[in-house]
């Protein structure tokens, strides 16, 4: 039964495939061309069902995989499962779902936090920092925050994109939360200059650290 289910799906998202959608995703390095609204309502359909997205992971396609991560249940994931599905996950969307709707909400993070920051392989260094952005406005107390602000001048500027990109996330959230460490935030993301010329489309907020931070700042509640 669960074979069939699987196949039923399959051929679903099959039907869904837009060919222009997928070239503008795979330019992101997405390779799927399924609408994300219609991707979310075969998932309200489904509901939970955590033998499904296992099996849906499980098949190595882009829009199956998103489509698990909606339908599974976040603590029922094992930490070592976790930890391959990281490593598995090379899609970035994949990469950035598993994350926030499934590491985040699983009682194994913090370990895979400390774990997958001081990973070798970029992507899965990424995850780690991801996860502490989310600290850094939830659970400072668990950071080190001084010692973050050292390893992100010391390193972000040379760091791969994904992993820069998490990097210097972490930097503005540091800035836009602790206004002890605002001054040394915006310092850094003023000297390493990283993401500074990034396209930004209008009305929507730079990723420069120092843009990013002084604006989020400014709208804060005085």
């Amino acid at each position: 039964m669960a074979e069939t289910t699987v196949a039923d799906v399959m051929a679903e998202l099959a039907e869904l495939e837009d060919p222009r959608m997928r070239e503008v995703n795979e330019k992101h390095g997405d390779d799927h061309g399924v609408n994300l609204g219609k991707l979310r309502a075969i998932a309200k359909r489904l509901k939970t069902q955590q033998e499904l997205a296992c099996r849906l992971w499980e098949t190595d396609d882009t829009a199956a995989r998103l489509l698990a991560l909606l339908i599974c249940r976040p603590k029922a994931f094992g930490r070592d499962e976790l930890d391959a599905m990281v490593r598995e996950a090379r899609a970035p969307k994949v990469h950035d779902w598993l994350v926030n709707y499934v590491v985040k909400k699983s009682p194994h993070s913090e370990e895979l936090r400390l774990a997958w920051s001081a990973d070798p392989d970029p992507a899965v260094a990424s995850a780690g920092w991801a996860l502490t952005v989310e600290r850094v406005a939830k659970k400072p107390e668990v950071l080190d925050l001084v010692g973050l602000l050292d390893v992100i001048e010391a390193e972000m500027k040379g760091a791969p994109d994904r992993l820069q990109w998490s990097m210097n996330h972490c930097l503005a959230q540091i800035g836009i939360e602790h206004a002890e460490h605002r001054a040394r935030a915006i310092d850094i993301g003023e000297r390493l200059e990283v993401l500074k010329d990034y396209p930004t489309s209008p009305g929507c907020t730079s990723p420069f650290a120092p843009v990013w931070i002084t604006e989020m700042v400014r709208r804060q509640p005085r």
